[in-house]
């Protein structure tokens, strides 16, 4: 292997992220940090740190020799995004520095704090059974891998992961939220996922990420299928911002726990998507985004979802189940997740003859002590996975290198049509039913929709819109004046991909009649005694 002046070798890539600012060179910073990323064999160092504001630029790395800073061959580009990685292996394992990164931006060069680092010899194993499994680990797991998943839950008051810690108390798998359905939830995803990934990769931690889903509110087959490829798409667009799959990434996994698909006034379930759909929609989503990536995704819920809100599919058996089931100890070696409490089978796709689950991964602890593998939340999710370091190795396999025409695009052209307005008076809302296509027919995959009066003295009290399907929303105005309200009806993506659009809308109500206010009867509060919902689930 060549040497090099800092003793490293570069063996990966960068990340490459989705846009969400430009800036000027003048106003930019970028950080870095160095640390020795665990690993069997070999020592690795990884640098990572990100520009901002965001802006897509060129990193070089420096290192100091004591006189003078000196270039190493270690560069890369950060993502529209400002984040950037890099991995590389330590031929000298007592080789310690300082080191900078410069981003050139705009022809200009802007530097980095310096930082410190000496390999940490105590993160390289001498193989992947050592790697993946420690006897502290084994004892609490039954002798399986452990893992956790995180979502914006785990950063309380914006607080980060320390996901060294993590690795050190035992993890060594991290699944990451990287999408939702819904589009407020999908923003606030966004925040977290680029560093979260990053930062879990550098640690040692394989990473993975999950899209929740939500089913349509229909009864037609081709509708089902269509929503199931917009939300898969939207999660291929995630993973290619990503830049792919890179070599500590485990495939992309499905959260599917829910098939309501309409609310009550109360907000209850008014309405579930049958099972025969719901398992549609579900094969449909999974072939789709395997078919692009080349590797099967996972699928998540629970035995009970899977026993009454789907059908059984050899389809759906072929993909890796990661099962949630709390209450059982996995330490514990007559532990089965998957089977009922008393008497009976739950019978789903993943059934097996003695009434267990066929999972991959079985999630068995909501309640795990987040503060002991360094996550600022007082509660954490606790997995294992089923198989060895080889099996588990093996769902690494398989890159997805992302073409251009896999990112998600800028200002796509959109097609907006009105389906139905129902306005009658001014006590009652006024409901408008919508769907956006994307300029190739298909369903928008992110954005939402707003009334505005063009009258700007005319203020409307409450406006909400309820996503229905992928592109398709059910939306709510409340407040409007007695007469013809002329404005427009706009669909409105903030992530820019899709462009804006709209289409004149004047809405005519009656005046309702005036309704009798009601006066309030007080009521005595009753104490309500806390409830320990960690009670009976496993906490370490």
């Amino acid at each position: 292997m060549k040497r090099v002046p800092i003793f490293l070798a570069l063996v990966v890539m960068a990340s490459v992220l989705t846009p969400t600012s430009n800036t000027l060179a003048s106003t930019a910073t970028v950080s870095i940090g160095v640390q020795s990323t665990p690993n069997a064999g070999e020592s690795l160092v990884t640098f990572f740190g990100q520009v901002k504001p965001a802006v897509k630029a060129k990193i070089e790395i420096s290192s100091f020799d004591g006189i003078a800073w000196k270039a190493t061959p270690f560069t890369t580009t950060s993502s529209s995004s400002g984040a950037w990685r890099i991995t590389a292996v330590a031929t000298a394992i007592k080789a310690e520095g300082q080191y900078r990164a410069t981003a050139l931006i705009k022809k200009k060069k802007v530097l980095s704090k310096p930082a410190n680092f000496k390999v940490d010899n105590s993160k390289t194993f001498p193989d992947h059974n050592t790697l993946f499994l420690t006897p502290e680990t084994s004892k609490l797991t039954g002798g399986r891998i452990k893992g956790s998943d995180v979502s914006r839950w785990q950063h309380p008051n914006d607080q980060p992961i320390d996901f060294k810690k993590m690795f050190d108390a035992g993890m060594r798998f991290v699944i990451i939220k990287g999408s939702d359905a819904q589009e407020k939830a999908d923003i606030e995803t966004m925040r977290w996922l680029v560093g979260d990934r990053n930062a879990a990769q550098a640690a040692g931690l394989y990473t993975g990420m999950y899209h929740f889903a939500y089913m349509p509110n229909t009864t037609d087959r081709d509708y089902v299928i269509r929503d199931a490829k917009a939300q898969a798409q939207k999660v291929i667009w995630r993973l290619a911002s990503l830049g792919g799959y890179n070599e500590r990434d485990l495939p992309v996994a499905l959260d599917l726990e829910n098939s309501c698909i309409q609310r009550s006034s109360s907000g209850g379930c008014a309405k579930f998507l049958a099972r025969s759909l719901v398992t549609l929609w579900a094969e449909t989503w999974l072939e789709t985004v395997e078919e692009k990536t080349g590797r099967k995704p996972i699928l998540y819920s629970y035995a009970q979802f899977l026993e009454s809100a789907m059908t059984r599919s050899e389809k759906l058996r072929q993909y890796p189940l990661w099962l949630a089931h709390y209450g059982i100890n996995p330490a514990d070696p007559i532990s089965q997740p998957g089977q009922r409490p008393v008497i009976g089978c739950f019978v789903h796709s993943w059934s097996t003859a003695n009434c267990s689950s066929q999972w991959q991964i079985w999630q068995y602890s909501s309640c795990g002590i987040g503060k002991k593998y360094g996550v600022p939340s007082s509660r954490l999710d606790l997995n294992v996975f089923r198989g060895s370091a080889d099996n588990f190795l093996a769902l690494t396999k398989g890159r997805w290198q992302p073409e251009p025409a896999d990112m998600m695009p800028i200002n796509e052209p959109t097609r907006v049509n009105l389906i139905s307005v129902t306005a009658t008076d001014t006590n009652k809302p006024v409901e408008i039913n919508v769907e956006v296509f994307r300029n190739i027919g298909t369903p928008v995959v992110t954005g939402t929709v707003v009334f505005r009066p063009l009258d700007t003295k005319v203020k409307v009290k409450k406006q909400s819109a309820v996503r229905s399907a992928s592109g398709r929303w059910e939306l709510k105005v409340e407040g409007l004046p007695a007469g013809v309200t002329a404005g427009t009806l706009n669909y409105v993506d903030i992530s820019k991909t899709h462009s804006d659009n709209q289409l004149p809308l004047s809405i005519n109500l009656m005046q309702g009649p005036e309704l009798p206010v009601p006066t309030p009867t007080p009521k005595p509060t009753p104490t309500k005694r806390p409830v320990d919902s960690c009670a009976k689930q496993i906490k370490h």
